[in-house]
């Protein structure tokens, strides 16, 4: 069976200790053998914190790709996709809404399969919880720049699509992704691989069991608002959603998270 294993997690900045931090994900990495890793909150600052990006794909030996999106701390954030198998092809796409301070970005890249050219996108969406209006801009700009892209890049393989969207399943932003939600009159639809495997779950990604999000308290613990995405299921089996599971909820053994996000890990069929 020809499958495509996909990890998704905010990386939670630079906030220290971002040594150990990276070593869980490195570590964590490793043992699901995700084939693909979409990162939100990916930092670069010169002289101080090298790509975190770079230095997770240096020690797993995978290509990866960035997009800087914001500037931070004397560098930059943004998001990076890294693959097993060989990247031909990337690009991004700035989101409605950007500010200096808050500048938000969709990035794409061609992974070669085994079995031809996967899409794989990743983004990160505006926090505020009184943002949803803008995230729905912003919701209906990926969904445009995943479909220009497909019309570019035409591919028999599902195109995948996850981040941190900071958005919980019953807002309107989301609905629009699953299909039960209009904006500006247009529609589209994807699979949500936790709904898919857990539908009657909870699945949070920001959670307060998770001593990391104390920081930012106001900004209600217990929700999921990280996710995996998949095209439309196919008749003969392409873009089925094998698994899902949460990853990175655990402490390790010092009590450390890998992060102040849950991470997401889902199994995706690729071929018929």
């Amino acid at each position: 069976m020809k499958t495509a294993r996909l990890l998704t997690l905010n990386l939670w900045g630079a906030e220290p200790p971002l040594d150990r931090r990276l070593e869980l994900l490195v570590e964590g990495a490793r043992t699901l053998g995700a084939d693909v890793i979409a990162l939100q909150e990916v930092r670069s600052v010169p002289g101080t914190v090298p790509n975190t990006a770079e230095t997770i794909a240096a020690q797993l030996g995978y290509s990866w790709v960035w997009a800087p999106a914001t500037e931070w701390g004397g560098g930059e954030e943004g998001l990076a996709l890294l693959s097993r198998w060989p990247i031909v092809h990337q690009a991004h796409r700035e989101l409605p809404h950007a500010l200096p301070t808050e500048r938000r970005v969709v990035l794409g890249a061609a992974v070669m399969t085994p079995i031809g050219e996967l899409a794989v996108f990743t983004t990160h969406l505006n926090y505020r919880l009184t943002d949803g209006a803008k995230r729905e801009d912003q919701v209906a700009a990926v969904d445009g720049f995943v479909t220009d892209w497909v019309a570019s890049r035409p591919t028999s393989l599902p195109r995948l699509l996850a981040g941190d969207f900071n958005a919980t399943p019953d807002s309107d932003e989301i609905r629009y992704l699953r299909g039960l939600h209009s904006i500006a009159w247009k529609r589209t639809y994807y699979q949500d691989a936790w709904a898919a495997c857990h539908r009657d779950q909870p699945g949070y990604t920001w959670a307060r069991k998770n001593p990391q999000t104390a920081g930012l308290h106001w900004l209600e613990r217990d929700r999921r608002i990280d996710y995996i995405l998949v095209s439309p299921l196919a008749r003969d089996g392409r873009g089925e959603v094998l698994d899902c599971r949460l990853a990175f909820d655990q402490p390790a053994s010092d009590g450390m998270f890998a992060s102040d996000h849950f991470g997401l890990l889902a199994d995706i069929r690729l071929g018929a």
